[in-house]
């Protein structure tokens, strides 16, 4: 498979959805989804309150930074090139704000930020949770196998994030040799839920080891398996490698967002593979997160 599926999850076809999603998560590792009932308007708003908070002045960001927040170690800011997705490659040309924790009582930029990404957040959690469903049951397997070890998403005892991402306007004369938007990668987790902006620039690995354009379609979003799930799986589903390009040369001045859900399964959960079989060892969640996490940011 060459291209990424379009899915209607709306329909009411189960067993041909089942299919769907079972032969494009086996073949390319990414699938894109319409009728999700998460609407575009919901999307657009998200992706305008953040660019507030991005424009701002570096030292008003600051106060909000990843690994300032006691309670939860991957909320917050993220800085331009902080992160090396592909540590073979210069730091990143994007900034971050990671929701992991839904408190009222922690720093926020404002409460318009917080209740838009909260509400948002909780939105992917619905719509995470019925992609999870479907994919145990392609595989044969009692949804509860991965409903379960999601059971406290949203909770500080569950990881799961969501990115509120944004790639600034590029300046050619000060990028670094071999330096993109966003270095070659596979996530970490369970399933990522990716909403974009228009602007191109993603790219996703087939099969084949060629990288093919991920196309952005409003109304739609993109989901992709993680590694972890991988592991779970006991290698039917792929998780696949991908990556932001710089904008094509004289369109360097436009900026491009994101939103990336990243569910993942509760902190002691332990993830063996779900065929029964010896594959992989076990591994507990919190401490193969941890481990990639220190692979990205260095450890702490």
């Amino acid at each position: 498979m060459d291209t990424i599926p379009i899915v209607d999850f709306g329909g009411d076809e189960e067993e041909k959805l089942c299919e769907e999603v079972r032969r494009a998560f086996t073949e390319v590792g990414f699938i894109i989804l319409k009728n999700t009932g998460i609407e575009q308007d919901e999307v657009d708003h998200v992706m305008a309150v953040s660019e507030k908070f991005f424009e701002l002045e570096e030292k008003d960001k600051e106060h909000y930074s990843r690994g300032s927040y006691s309670n939860s170690v991957n909320h917050g800011w993220v800085s331009l090139e902080r992160e090396s997705l592909n540590p073979r490659r210069p730091g990143d040309l994007k900034e971050a704000f990671n929701t992991t924790s839904l408190r009222k009582d922690i720093a926020w930029p404002s409460e318009e930020f917080r209740m838009t990404l909260v509400c948002f957040y909780e939105s992917c959690i619905k719509l995470a949770l019925r992609v999870l469903r479907v994919m145990a049951l392609s595989l044969g397997i009692d949804p509860d196998v991965f409903l379960k070890a999601h059971g406290r998403i949203g909770s500080e005892e569950n990881g799961s994030t969501l990115r509120t991402l944004y790639y600034p306007p590029v300046k050619s004369e000060r990028v670094k040799k071999d330096q993109i938007r966003c270095g070659e990668h596979a996530d970490y987790g369970s399933i990522t839920l990716l909403f974009q902006s228009k602007e191109e620039g993603l790219q996703v690995m087939s099969r084949k080891g060629e990288f093919i354009s991920a196309p952005s379609i409003p109304g739609t979003v993109l989901i992709n398996i993680a590694d972890l799930m991988q592991r779970w799986t006991s290698d039917v589903f792929v998780s696949s490698v991908h990556r932001v390009l710089l904008p094509p040369v004289g369109d360097s001045s436009r900026t491009r967002q994101s939103l990336a859900f990243f569910a993942q399964p509760d902190d002691d959960v332990m993830i063996s593979c779900c065929d029964g079989s010896d594959k992989y060892p076990s591994v507990k969640c919190v401490d193969y997160l941890q481990s990639r996490f220190n692979d990205t940011y260095g450890k702490n």
